[in-house]
């Protein structure tokens, strides 16, 4: 009777120990450094103000990276997704989704818009009149 008795009391402990052990991961310790996880393609204003209707696949490989997610069923939409998490933080997270038509480029989404540059740049040298 007595042996039936340890052996519950020893599983019940064992049973608090692993419970407790499972809440370790969601307490901070101070001092303990956690490193930023970046992942995927990193998308910059700059990227996007490069694209332009009518590209090649190739060239928007050259500005944008290799996408992330290529669709084997839907070939003409490429999604490029960056993500970031520093250290103990909130994860954050930018997306850009390309669109084609005839391997070229028409249209895309997501979390950039395009800065308006397609003014004439003025120059401030002087014109040989």
């Amino acid at each position: 009777m007595q042996f039936l008795n340890l052996k519950s009391v020893s599983f019940g402990v064992a049973a608090l120990i692993l419970s407790a052990c499972n809440n370790v991961g969601s307490m901070d310790f101070p001092g303990v450094y956690k490193i930023g996880i970046p992942q995927g393609n990193i998308i910059t204003q700059d990227m996007v103000d490069q694209l332009r209707p009518g590209m090649t696949k190739r060239q928007v490989i050259f500005v944008m990276g290799t996408p992330l997610v290529r669709d084997p069923y839907f070939q003409d939409r490429w999604d490029y997704i960056y993500s970031f998490q520093p250290g103990g933080g909130v994860r954050g997270q930018e997306r850009v989704s390309v669109f084609f038509q005839n391997d070229s480029l028409v249209s895309f989404s997501g979390d950039f818009v395009p800065n308006d540059s397609d003014e004439p740049e003025t120059s401030t040298e002087p014109s040989d009149n």
